[in-house]
């Protein structure tokens, strides 16, 4: 039997009434066809993430190549992040009307044109240019991806595909900077963008042959007004949070005028789109209480963890004077601590609510960042990557299982709208997480260090005397962040105690994915 056979025969498994969740006759089953599908998302999944902590390594590089300053040049990140953040609001209704494979697709031929322009820049202008391209097809690749995944998997399996969705999203901060510090160093600064390119190019041909056939659920209309509300209000919000450490924190004109004028649209957004017939976003998905608990159990997550993984980088490079090559190996320990409890939280998902996995999942984070709150400018290597492997265990078990959480009780045409709107969450999350620490830990410094060594939290290019000296304090204030870290943690711990504690239980004509061939 070939691919494409095997993969109709699995989906037309998948397309069978399903039982209700308790039922002894309920498909299980993860077929050859299914895993494929998986396959191809995470491909799609793993280049897009994988961009994003590649090129941040790269950032002095570009700087000195082209002759720009750090702030100029820090738009390569920025104006990728915020192209992501524009687009993101509109991937369920291209998703709706012209079908997921196309706006996957469409999805990854855009970031791969990005990402060979990028190669090819002649200056920092067009090289910021090129990587907001880039970040207008990323931004849409993970929205369709998550869309796919759920049609094709049904509730009864939505665990352990999200599981290896998991996967790339908990490797990539990990990976990354070690293959853009071995490509910047030994290679070129261009083959961070160039190495997309084959696997963007197998990503759309495995897409092509194996995702399913497109369907579009209706055909609704863009609503402009939500349009306009929306994606300026999240770029100006997560512009305001991205200025905000180098502006010294949140006082800052540039930080309060770009925050508060994007609050000010998206709480704009939120009361047309209440009263809006078919809204970009539907926000009447928060009334399924699965789904509005995983979305706020996600966003305390996401400002958590997402937070702590700018700490322990910035830790090894700037306290320890590692490169950053060997900050990436350093987290290896985490990265595969989540390999081994994904899974299994994946199988435990498909049969129990996440209420009974999450929990522990963030027992386990939070004990690994109470021991971080002590680490000093000589604590044994060992005992750092025991506790970041522990650190892993319990994102294994966290992680995933909120995903599944929000998305098993969404069927039908609401599914692209659903993974548009967690998209949203945890990129807001991340920056919101990121923002806090990053200025919680400027203030640690300069309390530690004095006023004047206020932006030593970048000082990695400095003498091994140097370093001894300020190493102690500089540990103690990384020490303290981390503390702040726990709090939050620990507000995302109590959250997760309001996960259902069982399967959402779906009538027969519900719980089949949406009817889309393979």
């Amino acid at each position: 039997m070939s691919a494409t056979e095997d993969a109709v025969a699995g989906r037309a498994a998948a397309d069978r009434p399903a039982a209700r969740p308790d039922s002894p006759a309920e498909d299980t089953h993860i077929s050859r066809g299914l895993l494929l599908v998986a396959s191809v998302v995470v491909l799609g999944a793993v280049m897009s993430i994988l961009d994003t902590t590649v090129v941040n390594v790269a950032i002095n590089t570009l700087a000195a190549r082209f002759h720009t300053t750090l702030p100029t040049i820090q738009w390569v990140a920025t104006g990728y992040t915020l192209a992501l953040a524009t687009v993101i609001p509109l991937s369920g209704w291209i998703s709706d009307r012209f079908g997921t494979k196309r706006l996957y697709m469409g999805s990854i031929a855009m970031f791969v044109l990005g990402s060979c322009l990028s190669g090819l820049a002649w200056s920092s202008t067009t090289i910021i240019l090129f990587r907001v391209l880039q970040g207008l097809g990323g931004g849409m690749i993970m929205p369709a991806g998550m869309t796919i995944l759920t049609r094709a998997a049904g509730p009864q399996r939505i665990g352990r595909v999200m599981a290896i969705m998991g996967v790339p999203m908990l490797l990539g901060p990990i990976l990354g900077p070690i293959l853009g510090g071995w490509l910047v160093t030994d290679v070129s600064w261009r083959w961070i963008f160039f190495i997309n390119l084959p696997i963007g190019i197998a990503a759309l041909l495995l897409a092509l042959r194996v995702l399913p056939r497109d369907v579009a659920e209706h055909a609704q209309r863009l609503d402009i007004v939500d349009l306009l509300l929306v994606s300026p209000g999240l770029a100006l919000m997560i512009y305001g949070l991205a200025e905000s450490s180098s502006a010294g924190g949140f006082g800052s004109d540039r930080v309060l005028i770009p925050l508060i004028a994007g609050i000010a649209l998206l709480a704009a957004f939120v009361r047309h789109a209440l009263r809006a017939s078919d809204p970009l976003i539907d926000l009447r998905l928060f009334r399924n209480r699965a789904f509005a608990t995983s979305s706020l159990s996600l966003v305390l997550m996401s400002i958590s963890v997402f937070g702590a993984f700018l700490l322990l980088p910035l830790y090894f490079q700037a306290v320890r004077g590692e490169s950053p090559l060997m900050a990436g190996v350093l987290l290896a320990p985490q990265g595969i601590g989540s390999m081994i409890t994904m899974p299994i939280a994946g199988q435990l998902s498909d049969r129990t609510g996440s209420g009974r996995i999450v929990p522990f999942g963030l027992v386990g984070v939070v004990a690994s960042v109470v021991w971080l709150t002590q680490i000093g400018a000589h604590t044994s290597w060992l005992a750092i990557c025991l506790d970041l492997f522990v650190f892993g265990l319990g994102m294994g078990f966290a992680m995933m299982p909120i995903y599944t959480g929000a998305m098993q009780s969404i069927t039908g045409a609401a599914a692209a709208r659903a993974s548009t709107a967690l998209n949203i969450i945890q990129q807001v999350g991340a920056s919101v997480g990121t923002a806090v620490l990053s200025v919680l830990l400027a203030t640690a410094l300069a309390s530690q260090l004095g006023h004047g060594r206020h932006g030593t939290i970048g000082a990695t290019a400095v003498s091994a005397a140097a370093r001894a000296k300020i190493a102690g304090p500089m540990a103690t204030a990384f020490g303290h962040t981390f503390v702040w870290a726990c709090v939050l943690l620990g507000i995302a711990l109590i959250g997760s105690l309001m996960l259902p504690r069982h399967r959402p239980a779906l009538a027969a004509g519900d719980a089949s994915p949406a009817a889309i061939p393979l």
